[in-house]
């Protein structure tokens, strides 16, 4: 199973979902970080990913054209200029049209809010993201 994990600045979500999953699943899936910047992809990587790639383009390209069962993310990742103005539209529109199942976590920033979940802690987010995971394995 290929999971994908987006995020950037310094990858805070990133690396606590990658630590997260291969905790529960260890050599059941392949994690690849998908790093808006340099620092967010070391800081993945060293969460665990085992392969990790930088740059719109890249990024771009490897979401279109490999078979990723999950992109994960905050929601900045489907916004052109999310995260801090980090996530291009070549970004956003990748992600967007991926066949993935897409697990977001919906932070209450920039105006959106999603009914429902302003009460959900990442923790939580995490934990049925594990579960909607496990269903798939």
């Amino acid at each position: 199973m290929l999971i994908a994990v987006v995020d950037g600045q310094g990858a805070g979500i990133g690396q606590t979902v990658i630590k997260r999953i291969k905790k529960e699943f260890e050599d059941k899936v392949r994690i690849v970080a998908l790093g808006l910047n340099k620092t967010a992809l070391k800081n993945m990587l060293k969460s665990g990913a085992e392969d990790g790639i930088i740059g719109s383009k890249n990024i771009s390209e490897f979401i279109l054209n490999n078979h990723i069962d999950f992109i994960i993310g905050p929601i900045g990742v489907l916004c052109v200029g999310g995260i801090c103005g980090e996530v291009t539209s070549t970004v956003s529109k990748a992600i967007f049209n991926s066949p993935a199942t897409k697990l977001i976590i919906p932070l209450q920033k920039h105006g959106i809010y999603i009914p429902n979940t302003q009460d959900l802690s990442i923790k939580e987010c995490i934990d049925i993201f594990i579960e909607k995971i496990r269903e798939q394995i």
